[in-house]
């Protein structure tokens, strides 16, 4: 399956030291060989890379890891193919306009049966690739456009209720940000953790890699990371429950049903 990577920070931060220790999952340390892509917020704008080719010895990510981007939300995702022909349209993160939003999206699991699910759904919004993970989001998308201007709490029921149903179809762990809230939904495996004063120094699992943060942050930085596996070897990362949406805002936990 995919792996995922997830960051939100209430100031903007670089992620180099989290996407080294992903990347090396991507058919080097990890068998997750078929593309990878990034997608960085910032202001009202979104920039995004994405490769086909294995991450682990990928020249843009390469660039990535060396490049300092720093964001407040980001999304990352390297890919292993289940449904869907390996190619740069069928690689996330996935973004569409909604409301005068870039909406980022990224998807790990396997859905079955979806036509079930999304034959009535909003033809604004249709897939690009062949994946059931694109072709997810745009029902997804649909149903938000359909509900109108809501307010934080709706949005975030009516995006929990969404990856409910998605998840009774197959595996389904989800990111996605409008770019102010990352929403992070569990349907088997995903963790979180969060930074603050004072920082302490974080080893990679998948790289001989060390950052003191003590050294690269603020006392008042916060920036929370959202990985499938433990990034690092010497932290305690938050296990979250399958069915269970956290919501995250500048750095901090907003919301966890």
């Amino acid at each position: 399956m995919c792996e995922l990577l997830g960051m939100s920070a209430n100031v903007p931060t670089d992620i180099c030291f989290s996407f080294s220790g992903l990347i090396k999952r991507g058919g080097g340390t990890g068998p997750h060989r078929d593309g990878w892509g990034i997608a960085f917020y910032q202001g009202r704008g979104i920039r995004e890379f994405r490769d086909p080719q294995p991450g682990f010895n990928s020249e843009i990510a390469k660039f990535i890891k060396d490049f300092p981007i720093k964001s407040t939300v980001v999304i990352s995702h390297i890919r292993q193919a289940n449904v869907g022909k390996v190619s740069l349209e069928n690689t996330h993160p996935y973004i569409r306009e909604l409301e005068g939003r870039y909406w980022c999206y990224a998807h790990n699991g396997q859905l079955k049966d979806l036509d079930r699910l999304i034959g009535s759904s909003d033809k604004r919004f249709l897939p690009v690739g062949d994946t059931d993970s694109e072709a997810a989001f745009c029902w997804l998308m649909g149903v938000l456009a359909k509900s109108g201007e809501q307010s934080l709490d709706a949005r975030q029921k009516t995006i929990h209720s969404c990856a409910n149903q998605l998840a009774k179809l197959g595996v389904f762990n989800m990111l996605l940000s409008d770019g102010d809230r990352l929403y992070v939904y569990c349907s088997t495996k995903l963790h979180w953790i969060t930074r603050r004063a004072p920082f302490g120094v974080a080893t990679l699992q998948d790289d001989d890699i060390s950052v003191n943060f003590g050294e690269e942050t603020t006392v008042n930085d916060i920036v929370t990371m959202i990985a499938t596996e433990p990034l690092t070897t010497n932290e305690t990362w938050v296990k979250m429950q399958p069915g269970e949406l956290a919501v995250f805002e500048k750095g901090e936990l907003v919301v966890q049903a």
